[in-house]
């Protein structure tokens, strides 16, 4: 079947991801998806990702979208993209946290190509609980917000973090806090980074109840108000003195954030729009029940402050979309709203999904298809041009 004659539009059945973290009501809410299970409804994914891959029908037959790009990659996905990364470079998400995610951070890609050689090499088995690489990949995101979406992300000034620490005058921490306020570097708070989330027994219990205390009786403040929220869902977690060295922050709905290799973050509450690279690598530093590696969190992190008010990315408006660059090529995105007929490119795969009303896509060849909200359309590569009409918003993952 040559590409004048097969489909070009394939609309998607996505994976719901049922994590004990995720909401029962906003994704149903906001796009009118059935749940009659009242499940938390954590993520929908939209990709070839084998943990929760998108199907689609070709031919009257439904089919894997990974085996549908298997049959012809080339021509699917691009072949500049299948010589690059021989799959789907990116998993496309909705994202809706009830409660918090836990505290990680992604290796870089170098950094994950030789962690998950070293464990393949030792024979640690890759659905393993101790397993850090499930694959050799980064995990660069982005995340836009389609309600308010509160997040931590990058560490605070260290100034800030000092002055916070010494706020508290926790007692069986102070000699830690005294040793960063003297050494007010990165070398300084890794150390302290690693000091903290490396508190154990005794001295762990007695610097989470320390931490609560002080914030019971200081819950009139917005942060610390926010730990005990946090401490209702993690109990007795170490990584209740993130939101003390991380900055936090709730994006507007249409914001968005893009989230770095190598630095800490965790999404706290909301829903938006997630795409990343196709991994699943994540070193976890507190809010998790979940193994911790410490030494090798550490290794994997940059000691770098980050000014709250610069971790927003500020849109390029152009040929009708509103297009958030990032630093990686495994995938873009764009949002458009309000677009008649407009004419869209396309030199590799991409997805669509229809935010908040009718999303309709029409081919040369004729061939026309309408999503309805929360709905995802994948257009092969092979299209070339297609042209979309929304009266609302809609979302747009490629690469």
């Amino acid at each position: 079947m040559t590409d004048s004659t097969r489909a070009v539009f394939y609309k998607m059945g996505n994976v719901i991801q049922d994590y004990a973290w995720g909401s029962v009501t906003s994704i149903e809410q906001l796009f009118a998806i059935p749940n009659p299970q009242q499940k938390p409804q954590a993520e929908m994914w939209m990709g070839a990702h084998a943990n929760g891959c998108s199907t689609i029908v070709v031919n009257g037959e439904t089919v894997r979208l990974a085996d549908f790009i298997a049959t012809d990659p080339d021509a699917i996905i691009g072949a500049e993209t299948q010589a690059k990364f021989a799959e789907l470079p990116y998993l496309f998400k909705v994202l809706a946290a009830e409660k918090a995610l836990s505290v990680q951070v992604h290796p870089s890609k170098h950094q994950a190509e030789i962690g998950y050689a070293k464990e393949e090499k030792i024979g640690i088995a890759r659905n393993a609980s101790n397993r850090n690489y499930k694959d050799p990949n980064h995990k660069p995101e982005l995340v836009f917000a389609l309600t308010p979406y509160q997040a931590m992300n990058g560490f605070r000034q260290i100034a800030e973090i000092v002055t916070l620490f010494q706020t508290l005058n926790i007692e069986v921490i102070s000699d830690l806090v005294a040793k960063l306020a003297a050494n007010q570097t990165e070398a300084g708070l890794g150390a302290f980074f690693e000091a903290m989330l490396s508190l154990e027994g005794e001295h762990k219990d007695a610097a989470v109840n320390a931490l609560l205390a002080f914030c019971n009786a200081n819950q009139e403040q917005p942060l610390f108000a926010l730990l005990l929220e946090l401490a209702e869902q993690y109990p007795g977690d170490i990584g209740l003195f993130a939101p003390l060295m991380l900055n936090v922050l709730t994006l507007q709905p249409g914001e968005a954030m893009f989230l770095s290799a190598c630095t800490p973050h965790a999404y706290i509450k909301g829903t938006g729009l997630e795409i990343m690279a196709n991994s699943d690598n994540v070193l976890r530093a507190g809010l998790t029940p979940k193994f911790m590696d410490v030494p090798e969190l550490v290794a994997n992190t940059e000691f770098t402050s980050m000014a709250v008010d610069k971790l927003l990315l500020a849109p390029a408006v152009a040929e009708g979309g509103l297009h958030y660059h990032v630093p990686v090529p495994d995938f873009k995105f764009s949002v458009y709203k309000q677009v008649h007929d407009i004419a869209l490119q396309n030199t590799s795969a991409e997805i669509l999904f229809a935010i908040d009303a009718p999303l309709t896509v029409t081919h040369h060849n004729g061939e026309t298809l309408t999503l309805e909200k929360g709905q995802s359309v994948f257009i092969p590569a092979y299209a070339k041009a297609y042209s979309a009409h929304c009266d609302g918003m809609f979302a747009r993952a490629y690469n």
